[in-house]
């Protein structure tokens, strides 16, 4: 939060970018994404500690259903009847891969569940706080981090992360500063990234995205980590789950550069007659 706040802070100094400064507009246009944001992160470490990395990636895709939902009645969008049923897909081979989860823990799936709420109210806020006046993308990353910071030190402090983070032996040693700081830095990169994608994208195209990803973060779960129960259900389950995402994403692209090439012909078409109006009438 604070690398974001800062770069963000020197970029608007420099002219680099612009958004609205400060007034006491800002809380009432940004809220209630800070609130949103903290949530998403606590119940997001909560579940990965609780959950081994293919199931913990599997329930993340509810998120994609709630994020669905939720445009339609709060952006008021709808969507294409291919894409609803590769989300239902998605959703479908979630619940199968959960059916025969062999480490079933209450708690576990219902951070998950509060996670996937999270994330889909968040996008889908998000996408609303983009189109604010004065706010936009950047506006948007700045105050929601400069508004949430102080709150969540204070309670870091209350919880006593705080001095375990302060009293953690390795600050004096240039390696894990070095990657501290970059991971600080990746941080701020990633939530430009899909603040840019929600920009350009619906939150729900946002959210299917990410199933790329987590492709690869699945299937390498089962192999690495040490907390995976092989079962067939549950692989097929992921594995439907996954082709959904992947299918979502390629009619999501293709409806996309479809679109584009549309609109260029439009735009040929309305030239040629312009230039064939020109020729026949003469100024």
């Amino acid at each position: 939060m604070i690398t974001t706040v800062v770069v963000l802070y020197v970029a608007k100094k420099s002219k680099t970018v612009q958004f609205q400064d400060f007034d006491k507009s800002i809380p009432f246009k940004i809220f209630p994404l800070p609130l949103l944001y903290v949530g998403n992160h606590v119940t997001g470490l909560a579940s990965t500690k609780k959950l081994s990395l293919p199931m913990f990636t599997v329930l993340r895709k509810f998120t994609i259903l709630m994020t669905m939902i939720l445009e339609v009645y709060v952006l008021r969008k709808t969507f294409p009847k291919r894409l609803v049923y590769s989300v239902v897909a998605i959703v479908f081979g979630a619940m199968v891969a959960a059916s025969s989860d062999l480490a079933f823990d209450v708690e576990a799936y219902t951070f998950i569940l509060l996670n996937d709420a999270f994330t889909a109210t968040n996008s889908v806020y998000m996408k609303k706080k983009l189109g604010t006046e004065g706010l936009g993308k950047y506006g948007v990353l700045f105050y929601n981090s400069m508004i949430i910071v102080i709150p969540t030190l204070l309670a870091s402090a209350f919880t006593g992360d705080l001095h375990k983070a302060v009293t953690f032996e390795d600050w004096v040693q240039a390696t894990f500063i070095v990657c501290f700081l970059m991971s600080c830095v990746m941080g701020f990169v990633l939530m430009y990234s899909i603040v840019l994608c929600s920009y350009y994208n619906s939150a729900l195209t946002t959210a299917v995205v990410g199933a790329i990803k987590n492709v690869a973060v699945a299937y390498i779960g089962i192999f690495v980590g040490g907390d995976y129960l092989f079962s067939w259900t549950n692989f097929i389950g992921l594995s439907i789950c996954m082709s959904g995402g992947l299918v979502y994403s390629y009619f999501t692209f293709k409806s996309k550069a479809l679109g584009d090439n549309s609109e260029r012909t439009r735009e040929l078409k309305i030239r040629i007659t312009e230039e064939s109006t020109e020729r026949v009438c003469p100024s």
